[in-house]
């Protein structure tokens, strides 16, 4: 299996790292509210997070009645790149393209965590996830996906020719770090005709209980990383590494 380079033109439209926590109770939106302020300078639009919930009710008469809470804020750099959800149950941090490299990535969100770490102590960490979503653009007309996926889903030759969309999920166990990559492809929507635009989503996680958030999720994600890189190389070919070098 090849590691992955360096691409010029990553397909990477968003990585995205994801920790769920269990705070105690006396934390609330006020303590979130603190560290905003303290990286407002960097991060200056803030929207609310809320969960809607809705219950049905049966019997001699249905019923259904709806409410929503508050659970955080999303906060967004100046150029919209980077994203930062600061929530009652957890914290993420996204890139969206152009993605640069992982280091400075990864600075960033630890950067970001050990504000929000500092001020939320978390009691644990429950789920560690890194997900990247690809975008792959592949000129039309083309002979068949495989020229330029080796993980794609494969059609009775007793069917019809062609292909108009698919989804394709698989669940792959990751042993090593006693986790689970899901791989999400598809066929969306492209920028032009002249292309098809294949959707190549990897989302790994574990969902153990980390009691030292300080060190131990770092350990996790940079495994992530690697595997991540793997598994991206172990889906494309040589067509598409010619794509997006």
């Amino acid at each position: 299996m090849q590691l992955r380079k360096h691409y010029s033109h990553a397909p990477i439209t968003e990585a995205v790292i994801n920790l769920q926590a269990q705070l105690s109770p006396e934390v609330n939106l006020d303590i979130l509210s603190r560290m905003y302020s303290s990286i407002q300078a960097e991060y200056p639009k803030r929207e609310n997070m809320l969960v809607l919930q809705g219950e049905m009710m049966g019997g001699a008469s249905v019923a259904a009645k709806a409410s929503q809470s508050h659970i955080g804020y999303r906060v967004l750099s100046s150029d919209e790149k980077y994203i930062c959800q600061l929530r009652l149950d957890g914290f993420a941090f996204s890139r969206l393209a152009p993605y640069d490299c992982w280091e400075i990535f990864r600075d960033e969100a630890k950067r970001l965590w050990s504000i929000y770490n500092s001020l939320t102590n978390p009691q644990s960490i429950n789920r560690v996830g890194l997900r990247y979503i690809n975008r792959i653009d592949i000129p039309l007309p083309f002979g068949d996906l495989q020229e330029y996926l080796r993980t794609f889903p494969e059609v009775s030759a007793d069917l019809s020719p062609g292909l108009s969309g698919y989804f394709m999920q698989l669940q792959i166990p990751q042993e090593n770090l006693a986790g689970m990559l899901v791989l999400n492809q598809a066929i969306v929507p492209s920028s032009t005709e002249e292309i098809i635009s294949i959707l190549l989503d990897l989302d790994f996680f574990v969902e153990q209980n980390i009691s030292n958030p300080d060190t131990g999720i770092w350990d996790i994600l940079e495994q992530m990383h690697t595997q991540n890189n793997q598994a991206f190389e172990a889906c494309i070919t040589e067509r598409t590494r010619e794509l997006i070098q």
